[in-house]
């Protein structure tokens, strides 16, 4: 005898009519907000121009059939490449993550979420040349503004109080559901449409992150947000044609998403949606790390000249720092690829007390394999602080705390240097905002020569300017 199922199709679940109530119905008003994501949009774009000088990122991108032709394309900034919404998203993702160099925003869940400029910029830029073709008005870049602040507060909320690694899921779900969101109301999607699309984000297949782990880092984890967030834009325009949605995709009993991936357990939200996440997200700014050693390679970077003369005279390190910082990039053994190291505290630590630096090149072979690099790295240990652990998760604070202390062969040692907040902190922001727009016009000479360089600076460095141009004549500005 078979129990009676219900086959009466439930309301939307709260998270998705929560995520559309935000997206359709709520206006952003703090110019504070608009300011960091004026600051985050430049900083994610040079970030991507970066990653250009990398062929391992080069050969992912263009057209997935070489040779088509897009009317009315996205053109890919940096590059000379015109696709269609989806492959432009997966191509500016991937540039952008490539080295590990963009936002990030840490809580229960990690993750970064300029990651949604992806599919942000290539849906605005496609549907502003198509607006322009038909004789319309193309959307501003003030629209894209006021979509990164919303996909950076929806991932970055949910990201709060929900931990999605603990179950071996990575954190490019939410990318495709915060860009998903947006995307569809860029589009001109109702609130129903963005429940729809929303809902299939949900029950997608989601990414495991193995690949972000020993023994199985790799290059996928620079890739895997422009997967997602291009994945939201396929999601998006379906809806938009018209396919269903599924309005328990996270409760349903058995098949939902709570049951099947997230162990039984509803979502925990704490804070309503709002502009939170953007006025607070941490930069990126002096080394493309995995955000977790930031502070530890300043200690390093400090403790450089009182060691860079001694290395062999070294009998230990200890790297006191926080438990999120133990279970992600705590590493012993062999370091196979860029992307192992990038994820490697030990490995990023050594760099800058034997370089007294860190920059991407550092990640590459030639470097690694500086013997210097795996001694010092045999002698460290990580120590969980649990004071630093909770500073870690306190609202108050959300600070991402490293020392380091260095222990000498004839008993000496040197002072136990720490680090609380990273330069990236908005309690860091007056001191860090200079660097940040140093770093852009490092990347933009890059791949631009001066005349240009000079135009797109004029322009970001312009609020009022930059959000009243067109979105088409902005990224038309980064055509090579």
């Amino acid at each position: 005898m078979s129990s009676h199922i219900s086959n009466i199709r439930p309301k939307p679940d709260k998270v998705l009519t929560d995520i559309a109530d935000y997206v359709a119905k709520t206006p952003i008003k703090s110019a504070e907000a608009y300011i960091t994501a004026r600051l985050c949009l430049i900083d994610t774009l040079g970030c991507g121009f970066e990653a250009l000088s990398y062929p391992a990122c080069t050969k992912l991108l263009g057209p997935i059939v070489p040779g088509t032709i897009v009317p009315n394309g996205t053109k890919i900034p940096g590059t000379s490449f015109q696709l269609d919404p989806v492959m432009a998203a997966f191509n500016i993702g991937c540039m952008i993550r490539w080295l590990d160099f963009n936002d990030t925003w840490l809580a229960a869940e990690w993750g970064h979420p300029s990651d949604n400029l992806g599919g942000i910029l290539a849906a605005a830029d496609w549907l502003s040349r198509t607006a322009v073709a038909a004789g319309k008005k193309p959307l501003l870049m003030r629209d894209v503004l006021t979509g990164m602040i919303k996909a950076h507060e929806i991932q970055g909320v949910i990201a709060l109080e929900n931990s999605f690694n603990r179950v071996g899921l990575d954190h490019v779900l939410l990318v495709k559901v915060a860009s998903t969101a947006v995307v569809t109301r860029m589009l001109g999607g109702t609130h129903e449409d963005i429940v729809n699309a929303v809902s299939n984000a949900w029950i997608d297949g989601q990414s495991l992150r193995t690949y972000r782990h020993s023994p199985n880092t790799g290059s996928r984890k620079s890739w895997a947000a422009g997967d997602a967030t291009s994945r939201a834009v396929r999601l998006a325009l379906m809806t938009l044609k018209g396919e269903m949605g599924y309005p328990s995709a996270l409760t349903a009993k058995t098949w939902g998403f709570n049951d099947v991936l997230f162990k039984g357990r509803p979502l925990q939200f704490k804070r309503t949606y709002g502009s939170y996440v953007m006025e607070n997200v941490l930069f990126k700014i002096s080394f493309p790390a995995e955000f977790h050693a930031q502070t530890a390679v300043e200690c390093a970077l400090k403790l450089h000249p009182k060691v860079k003369d001694r290395l062999d005279d070294i009998k230990k390190i200890i790297i006191t720092t926080h438990e999120s910082a133990i279970r992600i990039i705590d590493k012993k053994g062999p370091l196979s690829n860029p992307a192992d190291r990038d994820h490697c505290i030990q490995y990023m630590a050594a760099i800058g007390m034997i370089k007294g630096n860190l920059t991407a090149a550092d990640y590459e072979d030639d470097v690694a394999h500086d013997p210097r690099v795996d001694a010092l790295r045999a002698k460290m240990e990580c120590v969980e602080n649990k004071q630093y652990s909770r500073d870690y998760l306190d609202p108050a604070k959300r600070s991402i705390a490293n020392a380091i202390q260095v222990f000498f062969k004839d008993g000496s040692k040197t002072d136990n240097v720490a680090v609380e907040y990273p330069l990236g902190h908005r309690r860091r922001r007056k001191e860090g905002v200079p660097l940040l727009e140093a770093k852009f016009r490092t990347n933009l000479a890059r791949r631009f020569a001066d005349k240009q360089r000079q135009a797109i600076l004029a322009l970001c460095q312009d609020q009022k300017k930059l959000e009243a141009t067109p979105v088409n004549e902005f990224i038309d500005l980064f055509v090579i």
